[in-house]
């Protein structure tokens, strides 16, 4: 009986802290053209940063700030990933990822 109860309860508990989790300092950074959660790019060819992979957030993250990658919108974000250390990165992708 008291599963029945417990377990929606923790759900829910844990989807009001995937939802409200505050955004990264550094933030403000991805949602000028990425949207206020990273759900609603400025332009289509922009991609969506909310629910991606938290591996891979990092990964090109970190390639844009060490100029390893090309093309596409890569100026842009290397300009912006330039002003990233790794911690930063890590929260800003832990963050996205969750959204």
């Amino acid at each position: 009986m008291l599963f029945r109860i417990m377990l929606p309860l923790c759900i829910a508990m844990l989807a009001v802290n995937v939802s409200t989790a505050a955004a990264p300092a550094k933030a403000p950074l991805c949602k000028a053209c990425h949207g206020e959660k990273g759900n609603k790019p400025l332009m289509d060819g922009y991609p969506k940063l909310a629910g991606q992979n938290k591996g891979y957030l990092v990964q090109a993250l970190k390639a844009y700030r060490d100029g390893l990658r090309q093309g596409g919108q890569s100026a842009v974000m290397t300009a912006q990933a330039k002003a990233l250390s790794d911690e930063e990165i890590e929260a800003l992708a832990d963050y996205y990822a969750k959204q």
